[in-house]
């Protein structure tokens, strides 16, 4: 296994994972998952996911463009986004954090089930919280026909 430091890297990948790599890459970086699943709703939003419950991450690969790593889900507290331990900060700070980057395509939006989620578009990353604490982080990148990762404007 290669090393793994838990960093978002937005746009470019999951530790030492990059955006577009092959499932092989994938379990010469982080092992063999704990529980794999073919995700299937419609032909246009099929995923691999492979699932890491222990470490807090889930790895999603697109099947459409040869199982290519796409997107990442992650709970583990100790991640880090440009050297801040995110899973501590507000959702005052997270904002200003990202707006500090030129992240500026903000969505909000309360969920029925008590969760709001931030969205920066433009980063293509969906933060989840629960009572005001960060309890879930979903980002990827586009992948298209001739399998190069698509960065957001």
């Amino acid at each position: 296994m290669c090393s793994v430091s838990l960093e978002i890297r937005l746009q470019e990948g999951f530790g030492p994972l990059p955006f577009g790599a092959r499932t092989e890459e994938a379990l010469r970086c982080f092992g063999p998952a704990e529980e794999t699943e073919n995700m299937d709703a419609g032909e246009e939003h099929r995923s691999l996911v492979w699932h890491y419950w222990t470490r807090g991450f889930s790895l999603f690969f697109d099947p459409n463009n040869e199982d290519r790593f796409s997107c990442v889900e992650i709970d583990d507290e100790n991640v880090k986004l440009w050297g801040n331990a995110i899973f501590t900060m507000s959702e005052q700070q997270l904002k200003a954090l990202f707006f500090s980057k030129g992240f500026k395509e903000l969505d909000e939006e309360m969920h029925e089930w008590g969760e709001k989620r931030l969205s920066f578009d433009d980063a293509l990353i969906d933060l989840y919280f629960e009572n005001g604490k960060l309890i879930s982080i979903n980002y990827g990148v586009y992948l298209d026909d001739k399998k190069f990762v698509i960065m957001p404007n």
